[in-house]
């Protein structure tokens, strides 16, 4: 167990048996964009007393659930179902929930999702490059009054779209999921990586959150992830990192324990306080758990 306090701050649930919650990206048949294989993920259910089970002796007094129920209708429906959990069992401490900001209701449904206590943000896959598309921006826009973070999935290369975004809207806290996904690993790749890294992290309101390193290296070492978990620290600074474990997804990849000791092991060389910041203290204070 990692001696330091863990929160986790990008996990996943799913029940495939629910009657109103719907996973595209689960179905027997589905296709994952860059995952070749996500049969290993595709049971039934994993609810939160499986992960509860998992994380028992990891030391993970918190934990932020990030939407997964990619098409449900009414997203709403998730929230209402992990605040079902958070409240009979205290896990999750935060929801980043699903908005469809280029639609027209965006406001309404944000103030239907504030209606569950632990809500903290939001996450939206919209139609291609929707991080200049008007229509998403204004919807991206209704973030900032309500104090909602929201948890970017991009790549490398929307570096630059992504800076805008940031400084078109100073006030609102842009958490950047797993790392911007690395897909190469090769050192050319590294280099296109790392210019990112410093390009996004020139907007004081960009956070980048360490996570599903496995995704794209799925026999990962500690070796492997290290210079992507520096490289983020480095641009970013210990104070506007969090860590992930992107669970169940990386379950596919390695352990629980592993994954966040490996993260200890690769941290441990800076300051204690800097080390409590990035595993639990940044998490706490932007996501307000």
């Amino acid at each position: 167990m990692a001696e330091l306090a863990f929160v986790d701050t990008h996990f996943h649930l799913h029940d495939m048996k629910h009657p109103t919650l719907r996973y595209g990206w689960l179905e027997p048949d589905a296709v994952h964009g860059f995952l070749p294989d996500t049969d290993p993920l595709k049971a039934q259910r994993y609810r939160i007393k499986d992960y509860l089970a998992e994380i028992r002796f990891a030391n993970v007094p918190k934990a932020i659930h990030v939407q997964a129920a990619v098409s449900t209708p009414d997203p709403v429906d998730e929230t209402a179902w992990l605040q079902a959990f958070a409240d009979e069992t205290g896990y999750p401490q935060g929801i980043v929930a699903e908005c469809h900001l280029a639609r027209p209701d965006a406001g309404a449904v944000l103030d239907r999702h504030l209606e569950f206590a632990n809500v903290r943000g939001i996450r939206s896959f919209g139609e291609g490059n929707y991080l200049v598309d008007p229509a998403w921006r204004r919807g991206f826009a209704e973030l900032e009054a309500r104090n909602l973070v929201y948890c970017l999935d991009t790549r490398v290369e929307r570096a630059d779209d992504v800076l805008d975004l940031a400084r078109t809207f100073p006030g609102i806290l842009i958490c950047v999921d797993h790392c911007a996904i690395p897909m190469g690993r090769d050192a050319t790749s590294f280099k296109a990586w790392r210019r990112a890294m410093e390009i996004m992290a020139k907007a004081p309101n960009v956070i980048m959150k360490i996570s599903g390193l496995g995704m794209t290296d799925p026999l990962w070492t500690v070796a492997s992830i290290r210079p992507y978990v520096l490289g983020s620290i480095e641009a970013f600074g210990a104070d506007r990192v969090v860590f992930g474990t992107n669970w169940p997804v990386d379950r596919m990849f390695s352990s629980y324990p592993d994954v966040i000791n490996a993260y200890a092991e690769i941290i441990s060389g800076f300051p204690r306080a800097e080390q409590v910041k990035m595993f639990s203290g940044n998490a706490e204070r932007i996501f307000r758990i």
